[in-house]
């Protein structure tokens, strides 16, 4: 498979507040912007030709694969759906197979690797990566119906057809697709809307490649449905960002089987490592720091002073992580700071200070400024999980509901008490003493109003 066309021109709506100011496709997993991750593992799979398509905030892509050899850019002006954006890249297609890969999904390279090798193997005009549902509601996503099909040598899994948001359903589409170049036509076809949608179902005019794949299936086309071995998140919502970060991190470190100390790197005979670490040049694990699990740290980082590291946990380059802080399973970006007796879980992007005494849990924005004594609540009185409302409806995610979800370049003041599963847009401030009950506009401020009594007091109330 030579050629890959890459889609990363898309609003971003659901994922806020991480959507607005940033394109969806370069929020950080492990530190790195998704769509580069995915471009990085298409070039490592054989593909010599990455077509990218922007549109929302498409500078943002354009700087995040700047340097890759052999990617070329082209824009989709109107934002009409999937189908629309692979046509807006047809002019750049030879007459030869090509992927479609959306540039917000995070899998393991193997995962693409072998649908790559699945669709070669086969003579068959199309293919989709395909997911079963176990946990998430059907009605989430763009559905396939899945069958078998007897060929020569055995039995292969073919798509039957699809269906937008249904009631019920036991697969989702991926958004990875393979396609002989005579089956583009089936996307110049697209009806602009999916037509497949349960009685009562209302589908925005879009058009969607599974719309195109329903086409050919209606047209007697085989097909091929393939489905990944191990995980894969689309990054649709917020919680998606912390599930995606935690899943892959998790990928990384079971890919660490001994400890790799980078040039200068120290670790203090003093600090106790019961697992296993991979230390970037110059970066130091000083005296009293207790590591259990797998720590993979980058470069010039200071680790000291009884820090406490449980779980994976992937740090960037130039973070300071001292004095008796507890951080739990991770992702950690460059030039961010844990202090004395913060206690975090969950991901921080670039440059997220975290000085002393909070203890913070979810997905926090870059250059954020925690107060001290900040709070997020992750556990309800009734233990039920929140229900989260995105573009006008609530949704109860099947991971990360009660985690806290705050955008780009925030503040909190001290004493900030933030309740489970809230969200807080970018460029906001949560003044200090503020309970947090409720999501958080961008480019908003909340401050607690005081109502202060004065009355006399003295000896004299005490009989003096």
């Amino acid at each position: 498979m030579d050629t890959a066309i890459v889609l990363a021109a898309g609003l971003g709506r659901k994922v806020w507040p991480y959507g607005e100011f940033r394109q969806k496709c370069t929020i950080p997993i492990a530190n790195q912007p998704i769509v580069r991750r995915v471009v990085e593992t298409l070039v490592e799979a054989g593909c010599q030709r990455i077509i990218v398509v922007v549109g929302h905030h498409a500078q943002q892509v354009r700087g995040a694969l700047a340097d890759i050899p052999n990617v070329v850019f082209v824009t989709q002006h109107s934002l009409d759906g999937t189908a629309d954006a692979v046509l807006t890249a047809s002019e750049h297609l030879e007459d030869q197979p090509y992927l479609v890969v959306y540039g917000d999904i995070v899998t393991t390279p193997e995962n693409l690797r072998n649908f790559i090798k699945e669709f070669r193997s086969s003579d068959i005009e199309a293919a989709a990566l395909v997911q079963r549902l176990d946990h998430e509601d059907a009605s989430d996503w763009l559905c396939a119906s899945i069958g078998m099909e007897r060929i020569e040598n055995g039995s292969l899994s073919k798509l039957t057809g699809i269906e937008g948001h249904p009631r019920g359903g036991s697969h989702r589409l991926c958004g990875v697709y393979a396609f002989q170049s005579r089956a583009t036509t089936y996307l110049l076809r697209n009806p602009g809307i999916v037509t497949k949608v349960p009685v009562g179902g209302m589908p925005p005019p879009e058009s969607e490649i599974a719309q195109s794949l329903q086409l050919m299936v209606d047209d007697g086309r085989t097909v091929l449905a393939v489905e990944p071995t191990d995980f894969l998140v689309d990054v649709d919502k917020p919680w998606h960002v912390l599930e995606a970060n935690n899943r892959f991190v998790d990928y990384l470190a079971k890919q660490v089987t001994e400890d790799q100390v980078g040039d200068g790197a120290k670790i203090s005979d003093a600090a106790e490592i019961n697992g296993h670490v991979v230390l970037g040049k110059n970066s130091v694990i000083g005296p009293r720091v207790v590591v259990n699990g797998t720590l993979i740290a980058g470069a010039n980082n200071n680790i000291t002073n009884g820090a406490i590291l449980h779980g994976s946990i992937f740090v960037g380059d130039q973070c300071r992580i001292s004095d008796y802080c507890d951080v739990g399973s991770s992702t950690i970006g460059n030039r961010c700071i844990i202090g004395h007796g913060a206690e975090m879980a969950g991901v921080l992007f670039d440059k997220v200070y975290l000085y002393h005494y909070c203890e913070m849990s979810g997905v926090f924005g870059s250059a954020t400024d925690i107060g001290a004594a900040t709070v997020c609540g992750t556990l309800r009185f009734d233990d039920a999980d929140t229900a989260i409302q995105v573009e006008g409806r609530y949704e109860v995610p099947p991971y990360g509901a009660n985690a806290t979800y705050m955008g780009d370049y925030c503040r909190t003041g001290v004493n900030a008490i933030i309740m489970p599963g809230r969200r807080i847009g970018a460029y906001s401030v949560v003044g200090p003493g503020v309970i947090l009950y409720d999501d958080v506009p961008s480019k908003t401020i909340i401050m607690a109003k005081q109502e202060l009594i004065t009355k006399p007091w003295g000896p004299e109330r005490y009989g003096w």
